[in-house]
């Protein structure tokens, strides 16, 4: 029954990196422009689920695993560190290395065989890839460092602004705004809760939430919205 939210999840997305990309026209800001592609490449891993759920293709499962399980919290933590880190050359260093490691995250995920077994449509790709996808042990470490990377750097990163925000006592709906991307990022993690209960279908569930929530906390945090306490703010409490 809930094997349609994929489709709505991708729209979502899709929507959510386009009004991220209208700002950075408007506005410039590399941070902006990396969540950009972060989006994307969220609202690529939710396409792939969906068309799984319709017909089994290997090369859609690759590209699910390599968008949705590998490089999303990656790139969307590497935006936040362009937007909190303002040493000259650290954040375009840490871009540098993950555009490789991202390079070869996609080389290790479409030269790994998949494996002969069925494959269940009504079954998320999330219970049952790893008894089709052979992933070398390389790409597994790389999953976990990557997802390690990115959720630290986005979720930390927003409650950090968030703290310094309510500490100073100005413009709260940034707050509110931070609190609610981490709570999005945050999201989908419960996935593998789902999954360990026996309750697969709410992957997708989570999967919705998290890029709603992230959405509706942009949005709030980019109001523009005067404060009369508002102070001149420090690097890591930049405007998003």
């Amino acid at each position: 029954m809930l094997r349609f939210l994929p489709f709505v999840s991708t729209i979502v997305t899709i929507l959510f990196a386009a009004v991220v990309f209208a700002r950075y026209r408007r506005r410039g800001g590399t941070h902006l422009l990396v969540w950009a592609v972060g989006l994307l490449l969220y609202a690529l891993g939710t396409a792939m689920e969906a068309l799984l759920g319709l017909a089994f293709h290997p090369l859609a499962l690759k590209v699910w695993y390599l968008t949705g399980a590998m490089l999303t919290a990656a790139w969307l933590g590497q935006g936040t560190m362009f937007l909190l880190v303002r040493r000259r050359g650290v954040a375009p260093v840490f871009l540098g290395v993950l555009a490789a490691l991202s390079l070869l995250s996609a080389w290790l995920v479409f030269s790994a065989p998949t494996l002969a077994g069925s494959y269940d449509i009504l079954v998320p790709a999330s219970a049952q890839y790893r008894e089709i996808l052979a992933r070398p042990g390389a790409a597994i470490a790389l999953t976990i460092v990557l997802n390690l990377y990115g959720t630290l750097l986005l979720v930390g990163g927003a409650l950090w602004s968030a703290w310094l925000f309510w500490r100073k006592q100005v413009l709260a709906h940034r707050v509110l705004g931070n609190v609610l991307i981490a709570a999005g990022a945050l999201a989908p993690a419960l996935g593998g809760t789902f999954l360990r209960l026996g309750l697969a279908d709410w992957l997708y569930v989570s999967e919705l939430l998290g890029a709603a929530i992230m959405f509706v906390g942009f949005i709030q945090a980019t109001v523009p919205q005067n404060s009369p306490n508002a102070a001149p703010h420090r690097a890591s409490a930049r405007a998003i």
